[in-house]
């Protein structure tokens, strides 16, 4: 499946650019709703981890609430199985799923990833400067690290970095690029 090769070709270039002594803090995969339901999941993702040699302290798996949702006790399993493998797991596009926060104390996760959705316009609109905020504050105080995503100008990284969100991606950091220009944006970062 298409979900696995990509698994597989991150984890390989991730070993490719520790190998060559990068510093690559932590390599991040989308996993999706039918992935992560597969009982067959962890188990997948420790046999990837073997063959390619990649450290799994360095996989963050960014999972959506939908995706833990559909059946949380399984949810919760599964995610605490991967957790023990060292791998850190991180809610994407959090704001715009589920959302309970009842639940959201339950889930043994690294990382919430605040949606782009809010970030966009935070500087224009108070609800959602308000909303950014409080995950900011509610995620750290649930031991979570908190990412913002879509940042895209300056005066978004300037609000994020005055209410100490902890990290930030986006346009203004990155485009998207080529495996092989990593290096050099990682030397010269």
């Amino acid at each position: 499946a298409i979900d696995e090769w990509v698994l597989r070709a991150a984890c390989k270039q991730g070993k490719i650019w520790q190998d060559a002594g990068l510093s690559v803090p932590r390599l991040s995969v989308n996993l999706s709703v039918r992935q992560f339901s597969r009982k067959s999941l962890v188990e997948t993702i420790e046999e990837i981890l073997h063959q390619t040699g990649f450290n799994p302290k360095f996989l963050e798996l960014e999972i959506t609430e939908s995706s833990i949702m559909q059946n949380l006790d399984d949810g919760i399993h599964t995610l605490n199985r991967l957790r023990k493998l060292g791998i850190c797991i991180a809610i994407d596009d959090f704001g715009t799923g589920y959302s309970s926060l009842s639940y959201l104390k339950r889930l043994p996760i690294d990382t919430l990833k605040i949606d782009q959705s809010f970030i966009r316009d935070m500087i224009h609109d108070s609800s959602d400067a308000a909303i950014v905020t409080a995950i900011i504050t509610m995620g750290q105080n649930l031991n979570m690290k908190v990412l913002a995503e879509g940042v895209e100008e300056k005066s978004h990284a300037d609000f994020l970095q005055e209410y100490h969100c902890d990290e930030a991606q986006g346009y203004y950091y990155s485009r998207p690029m080529p495996s092989g220009d990593v290096p050099t944006f990682l030397l010269n970062y």
